[in-house]
């Protein structure tokens, strides 16, 4: 006879290996506002709080939607978006703060708990919170100023490793910090996908309402692979905006993203530490590599390349100046698909070489695929005698002002190609010395 007491302990024994699988391993977990808001929430925190006591590095992303719309309510503000975006004005900023701030106390409260008898008894969470997300304006868009509401730039990510390393929580909250010391309001999903990428996190778990992603009869899909989610029939908005973001995370580099309900009592326990899990994975089983351009690639190039070109970001390229410089071209090919390029036109009696045409598909930026094909064409560079390596650049300065380049004089270009230098485009010139 198995008494109820002696089940648990059963149960217990066949999660061992999913302890043991987890235990090290980095989890970003993406709670919207509507989290906070269901009488499960409290529950979820124990949950996660297990999960640190378990030996899991945890980020937690907080969303505050509900709670700055119900704030702006209150103060009589109208909520004006554009494509989905909240346009947040300096009066809407405030609130946006005051909500933000709020709810990142609670959970901080929730995650400090300890008293006898409680869920969280001796448990005893550091959770640090801080500025470890840099953003940018969104800007002008269709003619629509969005002011305060912004993007992310740039994660922090050694901060965020060590304050990981040192045994805390990271918690972040939907806002993003400037430079200049400006405030922005940022997307939940925004920072979970760019954190989780830039961090190289084991997992991405969103919650829903729901149990996960379900098919037109509405029984629960277990498991979906990229190529799955372009064919899927969405049951509604809000499965469409979670897959959206897992897709987007897998594509930079996430392994792994599971979808599950935080108003299911233990989903979160249920879907790390039981066979059939309580959600929804989304695994990124794509292959990716690195490749020399050949000329039956000619076609894939100028597709990826031809966007650019009618926007003035690249100079514009024949095909046939493309098959004679093909060999110059190095590529990142996923499942028979080129997803990014570069090129490398040496200069070797002026021992520089210049790196033109680095672009990636709107589906895979992010997950620093860009970077690797610049590593990678530095390298060769350096292994031909190089000394250093050169850009033009009407837009994305900034950009390779991060990868290490500096603005230099157009004098400093090698002398064939000053007599190309095109006035009208009056391109920025960027050397970086290589090592």
């Amino acid at each position: 006879m198995t008494t109820p007491g002696r089940a648990h302990i059963r149960w217990f024994r066949n999660t061992a290996p999913y302890i043991n699988l987890h235990r090290g391993k980095t989890f970003v977990l993406m709670l919207g506002g509507e989290v906070a808001q269901h009488e499960n929430f409290a529950n979820v925190i124990h949950d996660i709080a297990l999960l640190k006591s378990l030996g899991v590095r945890l980020v937690l992303i907080h969303g505050s939607r509900p709670q700055i719309a119900s704030r702006l309510e209150t103060a009589g503000i109208q909520s004006n978006f554009y494509q989905d975006v909240r346009i947040t004005d300096t009066d809407a900023l405030e609130h946006v703060k005051d909500a933000a701030g709020s709810l990142r106390s609670q959970i901080e409260a929730l995650l400090s708990m300890g008293l006898p008898n409680s869920p969280m008894q001796g448990s005893h969470m550091r959770v640090c919170s801080g500025n470890f997300v840099t953003a940018r304006p969104t800007g002008v868009v269709d003619g629509v100023d969005f002011q305060h509401t912004g993007k992310v730039r740039r994660i922090d990510t050694e901060g965020i490793h060590r304050q990981l390393r040192d045994d805390s929580i990271v918690l972040l909250s939907p806002l993003g910090y400037s430079p200049t010391g400006e405030i922005f309001n940022l997307a939940l999903e925004d920072i979970a996908v760019n954190c989780a990428a830039a961090i190289c996190a084991d997992k991405l778990i969103l919650f829903s309402s729901e149990a996960g992603i379900t098919n037109t009869e509405g029984d629960l899909i277990r498991q979906l692979s990229l190529g799955d989610i372009e064919q899927l029939p969405l049951a509604n908005a809000e499965q469409g905006a979670l897959l959206h973001t897992a897709r987007q995370a897998c594509l930079e580099g996430v392994p792994r993203c599971q979808i599950i309900s935080y108003q299911d009592d233990c989903a979160l326990l249920e879907e790390l530490f039981t066979h059939d899990g309580s959600g929804t994975l989304v695994a990124n089983r794509d292959y990716e590599k690195s490749r020399q351009a050949g000329i039956d690639d000619v076609g894939g190039i100028l597709e990826l390349i031809e966007p650019l070109e009618q926007e003035g970001i690249l100079l514009k390229r024949s095909r046939e100046l493309l098959e004679t410089e093909i060999d110059l071209f190095r590529l990142l090919e996923r499942d028979g698909r080129i997803i990014a390029c570069a090129a490398l036109y040496p200069f070797p009696e002026d021992h520089c070489g210049e790196l033109a045409c680095i672009v990636s598909h709107p589906d895979y930026r992010g997950g620093k695929r860009a970077q690797r094909l610049l590593a990678e064409l530095e390298q060769e560079a350096i292994n031909m005698g190089l000394k250093s390596v050169f850009v033009l650049s009407t837009q994305t300065a900034h950009w390779f002002r991060e990868q290490g380049f500096v603005e230099s004089s157009r004098d400093q270009l090698p002398g064939h190609k000053q007599s190309l230098y095109n006035l009208q485009r009056n391109s920025k010139v960027f050397f970086k010395t290589l090592s």
